[in-house]
């Protein structure tokens, strides 16, 4: 049967598929406010894209130094002798999401050592790649000797690429850093080595090509198309869709393979039905997550319907039956993969860094291209709750799993329960070096002469409405305090709307979809003020949209009330039966031994205890607690699941039953 299955590969690379014609292309209709426009000064972020900057990127380069990432370069290019050092055939991305991150962190804190420390870098990445522009270290230095077991020994360039070989994988992450370097300081430097690769993949790859191979590892796409905005050439944006329009011409009833690690070969890449015809997230999730966005990137930019239903379609499975509370993904550590429909254990759950943030980027692109709330929703629930608990409050350990539970005893993450400070695979710490810098560009959206306020975050900025310049400062303390104020300087008097998001939570919905839901209705009521007085309002996909005449300093004040929510489960997820989570505003809670030590695991949560929330400005860098009074158990402490596992090792758990076990 595994022969079977490469000889139909084989075929399918052979063959191609590039027949299609191109369509008129199209842009978003809306565009997000740039991070350069956007000045953070807020108390939750801002420390944090610091730390990242000042302890991370130094921290995590100097791991990639030791580990002979530099080297790869070096050797590759002929200015050092020996063998592939490091573990894995992407090892290069490390380099190259670092690179990433620093870029956008260098908008939001500006450093000439850190620029020049980055230039240093891409003169060694260039020595590394060959004079026709192919860059992947390892196949370079010496094909027939990887720097790991499972990559197939092909010997010739992406012959192996469906497989394990992450040629384009490597690709991919080339572009995204290198388009994030140039528009973070306008050199070309990096830009031209990723044009060079770009060129060289379309006139190996695209159409009239000598191959038509597709990645086995998503994320080229949606750098290809990163580089077409930059650079306007449509072979790129072409060349993303061929690579999509590959996938999946094997059909639902051929008996699937096992790849090295015990998963369906073409359920574990997104590869058993083209991608137009898929309506279930399945496999590998980070790769899915990459797909999606670049299946969303080209439903929007080709105006392809079929591309946007199939998107709806997956976005929907994955919110309704697929997705943990903290909006992470990854039901199963075999293959890091989606489960079936409602499979969400807690203790054995998966939830990969690369994953949630993956969802992020995915998600960003459904609003820009729809306008609608739910998507931001789902990105402000993954940031807290999915993302953050990624990395630890020293910024120097990291978590490549987050699931809901620990026992203490499964070692979920490469074999310890804590953080660790590295891994053979550092996809997930360097995915949040290039994540977190990049938030200022989820704040704001803009339509023409629509001003979109979608996360809540302290703020200066400069927005183009329709030609014309207008100032907004935000200033609130959102995640812990739901009052937001927004002063508006058009300059001079100016009509046009602006939509502040309702946060889901303060619309009785923790999620869209009926995958999760609260005991009790939420009881509070949203306001909106404007220079101190009331103002109506009109609803509008998950917005409060206000269209006025503005002028030179005018103050809106949001209140989102806030109060401790008791989430349920839908019936159908076994592991959250008579099972109770607790959230307050935009954040999941757990309980943690430390706080809660014995009995541990028979604590509970009843639907009638008291809760309150106390701020607690030493603990875990100032957090909100909440506690619950209960007369059997005690009072328990909850603590910001984002925050668990800082202050040494002990049970977690973010589902408690809600009565007492017997």
């Amino acid at each position: 049967m595994k022969n079977f299955i490469y000889v139909l590969l084989w075929i399918s690379l052979l063959m191609g598929c590039d027949n299609n014609k191109r369509p008129p292309l199209y842009k978003y209709p809306l565009s997000a406010v740039d991070i350069k426009d956007v000045q953070l000064t807020d108390k939750f972020w801002l420390p944090r894209i610091k730390m990242i900057q000042q302890t991370t990127i130094p921290y995590s380069f100097d791991k990639c130094r030791t580990e002979g990432r530099m080297d790869n370069f070096l050797i590759a290019g002929g200015k050092m002798k020996g063998e592939t050092k490091g573990h894995n055939p992407f090892d290069d991305t490390d380099v190259y999401k670092i690179i990433e991150g620093a870029s956008y962190s260098l908008i939001t804190s500006p450093n000439k050592t850190l620029s020049a420390y980055l230039d240093s870098l891409i003169d060694i990445i260039r020595i590394g790649q060959e004079k026709d522009g192919y860059l992947t270290t390892w196949m370079t230095i010496n094909p027939l000797k990887p720097p790991a077991s499972y990559v197939k020994v092909i010997g010739r360039r992406w012959e192996g690429e469906a497989f394990f070989s992450h040629e384009l994988y490597n690709c991919g992450h080339l572009y995204e850093a290198a388009s994030a370097h140039y528009h973070a300081t306008g050199k070309r430097n990096f830009l031209g080595i990723a044009l060079k690769n770009a060129d060289l993949l379309v006139s190996t790859l695209g159409p009239g090509g000598k191959q038509s191979g597709y990645p086995g590892h998503q994320i080229v796409e949606t750098g290809l198309i990163k580089l077409y905005q930059i650079t306007g050439k449509v072979e790129y944006l072409d060349l993303a869709k061929r690579f999509l329009d590959r996938r999946g011409r094997w059909g639902k009833n051929i008996k699937e393979d096992l790849n090295s690690v015990g998963v369906p070969t073409l359920t574990y890449s997104q590869d058993r039905v083209p991608v137009t015809e898929q309506d279930e997230v399945v496999g590998h999730a980070v790769r899915a997550v990459y797909m999606y966005a670049g299946m969303s990137d080209v439903a929007t930019l080709y105006g392809d319907n079929k591309y946007r239903a199939a998107v709806d379609r997956l976005w929907e499975n994955m919110v309704n039956k697929k997705m943990y509370i903290t909006g992470g993904l990854g039901a199963r550590h075999a293959g890091e993969s989606f489960g079936n429909n409602y499979e969400l254990p807690n203790l054995t759950g998966y939830g990969e860094t690369c994953a949630a943030i993956g969802s992020v980027f995915w998600n960003q692109r459904l609003f820009l291209s729809s306008g609608d709330a739910k998507y931001n929703d789902i990105i402000e629930r993954t940031l807290y709750n999915g993302a953050l608990p990624g990395i630890s409050l020293d910024g120097t350990k990291f978590y490549y799993c987050n699931p809901m539970e620990s026992n203490n005893n499964f070692k979920f993450n490469f074999g310890s329960c804590m953080r660790k400070p590295w891994f053979d695979v550092s996809c997930c710490p360097t995915s949040l070096i290039r994540f977190i810098p990049s938030i200022p560009n989820l704040i704001y959206g803009v339509q023409k002469d629509t001003l979109y306020v979608n996360q809540f975050i302290s703020n200066k900025a400069s927005i183009t409405l329709d030609n014309h310049s207008v100032q907004v400062i935000q200033q609130t303390d959102y995640p812990w305090v739901g009052r937001v104020t927004i002063l508006i300087n058009p300059g001079v008097r100016k009509k046009f709307t602006i939509k502040i998001r309702i946060p889901g939570w303060a619309r009785n919905q923790p999620v869209p979809g009926t995958l999760y839901n609260y005991l009790e209705a939420y009881s509070g009521n949203v306001s909106l003020k404007i220079n101190g007085e009331a103002r109506e309002w009109i609803y509008n996909k998950g917005y409060m949209e206000v269209t006025k005449e503005w002028s030179e300093s005018n103050q809106i004040e949001v209140e989102f009330p806030m109060e401790v929510h008791r989430v349920l489960s839908n019936d159908l997820v076994k592991g959250n039966k008579n099972r109770v989570a607790l959230e307050y505003g935009p954040i999941v809670y757990c309980m943690e031994e430390i706080d809660n030590p014995v009995p541990f695991d028979k604590l509970f949560v009843g639907d009638n205890q008291k809760v309150s929330v106390t701020w607690k400005n030493e603990l875990l860098d100032g957090v909100n607690i909440i506690t619950v009074g209960s007369g059997e158990n005690g009072n328990l402490v909850f603590v910001p699941y984002y925050s668990w596992m800082n202050r040494g090792p002990g049970k977690m758990k973010i589902w408690l039953p809600r009565e007492r076990l017997r």
